[in-house]
This record gives C-alpha cells, sequence and structure tokens, in this order.
C-alpha cells in the first residue's frame, strides 16, 4: 500500500538559503547534519561522544523499533566532507548533544523565516530532502535504506515520491 502523505522536500535553492540563513556555529551544525544525513531528530538530539568514530569519520547510530525492541537496531553514517569538522568539533568539547528535539524543531522554524521560506520546514522535511538528493546521487535503494535505519525497503519507498518534473528529466537525461 502506498503511503498516502506526499512530503515535500526542499528545493537546492530552499536548502542553500536555509543553510546561508545560519548565524550561529550550533545551527550550521544542526542543518547541514540533518542535511547530509538524513538523522532522525530525536537520533540527531541523543547523539553522543560516544557515538562518533573518530578513526573512521562516521556516526554509529542506534535507533528506533528493531526486531529485539528499543533502541536495539544500530548502523552506520559516514560524515561528509562538510560536516565533519564540525561534528569532530564539537564533540571534541561537549560529552552530548546540547539541543532537545523540540529546541531543534523551533530552530528550524526560525531559520526558515530568515531564510524566507513560507512553507513548513522540520527535521523530517530535511531528512527526505536527504533521502530524494541520495537517490538522484544515484544512490542504491539498499544503500540509502540503511542509511536512513530502516528495516524493508517498503519504508525507504514511501521517500521516492519524485515529482513528475524529476522523473521526466532523469528519464530524458538517461535514456
Amino acid at each position: 500500500m502506498r503511503y498516502p502523505y506526499k512530503r515535500e522536500l526542499l528545493t537546492g535553492d530552499e536548502a542553500t538559503r536555509l543553510a546561508n540563513a545560519c548565524n550561529p556555529h550550533e545551527e550550521k551544525l544542526v542543518v547541514w547534519t540533518l542535511l547530509d544525513t538524513g538523522l532522525r531528530v530525536s537520533e540527531l538530539a541523543n547523539l553522543k561522544r560516544a557515538n562518533l568514530d573518530w578513526q573512521t569519520h562516521h556516526l554509529m547510530i542506534y535507533g528506533k523499533g528493531g526486531p529485539f525492541g528499543s533502541k536495539s537496531k544500530r548502523w552506520v553514517i559516514p560524515l561528509s566532507a562538510r560536516i565533519q569538522p564540525l561534528i569532530e568539533g564539537y564533540f571534541a568539547l561537549h560529552e552530548t548533544f546540547r539541543f532537545s528535539t523540540r529546541t531543534i524543531q523551533r530552530m528550524l522554524k526560525r531559520l526558515a523565516n530568515r531564510a524566507r521560506i513560507s512553507r513548513t520546514v522540520s527535521p523530517h522535511v530535511l531528512r527526505h530532502t536527504f533521502a530524494v538528493t541520495a537517490i538522484q546521487k544515484e544512490i542504491s535503494l539498499p544503500a540509502l535504506q540503511r542509511l536512513l535505519g530502516h528495516d524493508t525497503l517498503q519504508t525507504t519507498e514511501i521517500y521516492l515520491n519524485l515529482s513528475p518534473e524529476h522523473v521526466v528529466e532523469e528519464f530524458q537525461q538517461k535514456w
């Protein structure tokens, strides 16, 4: 069964405007981490220094659900060149992430207003933006499934609601 709710992702221009609207270091850390990792807001808010593998520049995420109960799933997210210095610099100084899920949600709302983005910008919109961007960069569906921490490809398919324009454009480029 198809997921009935179509999530709106940010366009490239909107994502750039949102990133450019960030003033303090913490705002860039939040926005760029959500855009470059696809983390859920709760996963970001619960990050600790222990989640960071300093040698391989990966985050080890313990996520929701899983076959053995709460927080039993585990997956690895590589850090992009853009967020690696932000995250490693932050956790060099702090043991835990200082922002709650609600604080992150409010921060994104303020940043969207500052960036003059009229529609709703939430952590999940940034997660959706990450997923669609990954598909457009030709990351395989199984790899995207692992990056998002999904148990099944059916869950990942929720994020594949590309606009008709994207479908036509991709077809014309590749056919």
